[in-house]
């Protein structure tokens, strides 16, 4: 992947930005994707370039808007083109079904499916026409099973991986390959606050909420990584999955065959 140019949407923490380390590490370029003050992007964005050796850029979008991924989309091509897409960003609100706020589901569906939807769209029309390009949508178990109190999340989650499935099939006769993962509950910084919250109300160590969170739905108790998660999106760059097209990668720790 040396001098291709990966973009990662919501890159600046979290699993993006190990998505975007993964692929720094390969040698790819990276342009990172994230709001936020840009202080504080610096510093994840010169700590990938330092440590890989590779140019990290930072471009500023909000996902929600479709003429800012234009302009984020178009930056990129006048980097270089983009060669590996990751479609990472995602947001979540919970609430019942009949109390579900219409705001808070057009907000949902406009990060976690419209976005990848409008990024897609654009990066398919050069990606196309120059061989080798990877595309890789983050969905979540949530797109191959359902939660309650879940609406808007679900709905996206599982709207995405047919967008996935329908790119796979109108790429399948080109260089492209389009194609998803799934995980569940990976241990970022905020499950981590998620964990320690847990404790605190239950009367509990940290150690003891961090094994009963997963035991709910997760057969193995164990998490997911990030680490794991940029293992296996560097994979999907690989030659190896030349023909794989419109599948998504469950990572799940048990959680659907349960």
């Amino acid at each position: 992947m040396k001098g291709k140019l990966a973009r990662v949407t919501g890159s600046t923490s979290g699993t993006g930005l190990e998505f975007a380390a993964a692929l720094a590490a390969e040698g790819a370029n990276v342009l990172l994707e994230g709001a936020g003050d840009e202080a504080a992007v610096e510093e994840p964005r010169a700590g990938l370039a330092r440590a890989h050796g590779v140019t990290v850029g930072h471009h500023g979008a909000e996902l929600g808007k479709p003429t800012e991924l234009e302009a984020f989309m178009l930056h990129a091509q006048s980097l270089h083109g983009v060669d590996i897409l990751v479609d990472n960003a995602g947001i979540e609100h919970v609430a019942t079904l009949e109390e579900f706020p219409v705001v808070k589901w057009d907000a949902v569906l406009a990060v976690d499916l419209s976005s990848s939807l409008y990024t897609m769209r654009l990066a398919l029309r050069t990606m196309k026409q120059r061989g080798w390009r990877r595309i890789i949508n983050i969905a979540s178990a949530h797109g191959l099973v359902v939660g309650a109190n879940k609406t808007a999340y679900v709905a996206a989650k599982h709207w995405l991986l047919g967008l996935t499935e329908v790119a796979g099939l109108e790429t399948a006769r080109t260089g492209v390959t389009v194609s998803a993962i799934c995980p569940w509950w990976v241990l970022t910084p905020l499950v981590q606050q998620r964990i320690e919250a847990r404790a605190a109300s239950n009367g509990k160590t940290v150690e003891q909420a961090k094994q009963e969170l997963p035991a709910e739905k997760q057969p193995s108790l164990e998490f997911v990584t990030p680490e794991q998660l940029g293992a296996l999106a560097v994979f999907q760059c690989s030659d190896a999955t030349q023909q794989v097209r419109g599948a998504a990668y469950s990572v799940d720790r048990g959680r659907v065959a349960q």
